[in-house]
């Protein structure tokens, strides 16, 4: 059994990173399911229910913005730290700033609103006291109040997302229709040795991106 709900995040600034640009972070125009389900997480996780993302209705213009970030080029390795903490020398256990950052542009969205209409699904995990109406409830108490476990973010930790609960006769964007091609759909963990991206085919239809019956190339 399904139950949905409608969510409005918005937020000054997002990035959804295209995973073909490593380098310089470019954005793609849309929220991709994967970041729209991030958020839906973010407020109400529980491991008796799966979100699933039917629909994402874009509410503002698409508008672009280009930023320049500081960012480190390597990281502490987790063998390091497990040397370290049997007993072993404790080199690179730290990341030197001045020799490590660098300076990198991303084009980024500005000024982003979607409504996003999503269903659960109850799982295997699900106690036996679980059901879907307790579920929405929880979830639609959160949204009235603003609760979350984490701060839900637009593809970047520091480009935080607001949310409350949506009426689709609030606001609609409407009457622009735009192909963006390939997007990332979410990941496969089916496989935890070998988990990879997913993709879609992603139509815009009158501000409205539909994921219900959408074709998911892996």
């Amino acid at each position: 059994m399904s139950v949905g709900v409608k969510v409005k995040i918005w937020g000054d600034y997002a990035l959804f990173s295209r995973p073909e640009l490593r380098v310089e972070r470019y954005s793609y125009d849309v929220i991709t399911p994967s970041a729209a389900r991030g958020i839906l997480e973010a407020i109400y996780w529980h491991p008796g229910l799966r979100w699933q993302i039917d629909r994402i209705h874009v509410l503002k213009p698409i508008c672009f913005t280009s930023i320049r970030r500081n960012e480190v080029e390597s990281k502490i390795l987790c063998g390091k730290l497990l040397t370290a903490y049997n007993g072993g020398k404790g080199e690179g256990l730290f990341l030197n700033t001045k020799a490590d950052i660098v300076q990198r542009s991303s084009i980024i969205l500005k000024d982003v609103a979607y409504g996003i209409e999503a269903h659960f699904e109850m799982t295997e995990k699900a106690s036996p006291g679980d059901n879907p109406g307790k579920f929405k409830d929880i979830m639609s108490r959160r949204l009235r109040k603003g609760e979350c476990y984490h701060q839900p973010y637009l593809g970047c930790r520091e480009f935080p997302a607001f949310f409350c609960p949506w009426d689709e006769g609030e606001e609609h964007r409407g009457g622009e229709s735009r192909d963006f091609g390939l997007m990332l759909y979410d990941m496969d963990y089916s496989n935890p040795e070998d988990i990879r991206p997913t993709f879609f085919r992603a139509k815009m239809e009158n501000g409205v991106i539909d994921l219900r019956n959408c074709e998911v190339l892996r």
